[in-house]
């Protein structure tokens, strides 16, 4: 199979497709994020991440959770989880049964601005998804989002 086959060039229209839609839901998110609630993308997503946790005992994750979770590096992960703790809405501490696990919990603080940050993001979303449907060759790409009702979980 050559390079410009059939199969793999709708392969890669697929992906192209797929990847703007990513992109354009992304830099909506962050502008609404950004001059909403001061908030990134990223650092909205973990604390929603950290935010559902609270549905039950617990309420934290390791830190291999967190990275996995928000899609990032290790290293990624540990500078947005300190930006967050400096600004009071995260906290650090190590596992009181294996000193070598350290968790990363959302603050009381942290759950008040997830809870005013959450319906400006579902409306920035709803309104991301809207105008994507708009362009036919990201229309069945919305579509697919816009039924999936299976929620990710963190590996």
């Amino acid at each position: 199979m050559t390079a410009t086959a059939p199969a793999l060039t709708a392969l890669a229209h697929g992906w192209c497709a797929l990847s703007l839609l990513h992109g354009k839901i992304e830099s909506h998110l962050e502008r609404v994020l950004q001059a909403g609630h001061g908030l990134s993308v990223r650092e909205y997503s973990l604390l929603d991440v950290l935010g559902r946790q609270h549905d039950g005992e617990g309420g934290h994750l390791q830190m291999k959770q967190v990275a996995d979770s928000v899609v990032l590096s290790q290293s990624a992960t540990t500078r947005l989880v300190t930006r967050l703790e400096d600004r009071g809405l995260l906290e650090r501490y190590l596992c009181p049964t294996d000193r070598r696990g350290i968790y990363t919990d959302v603050t009381r603080a942290g759950l008040e601005l997830l809870g005013q940050a959450r319906p400006t993001s579902e409306a920035a979303l709803r309104t991301a998804l809207r105008e994507a449907a708009e362009d036919p060759r990201l229309e069945p790409l919305v579509r697919t989002v816009e039924t999936a009702r299976t929620p990710v979980a963190a590996a």
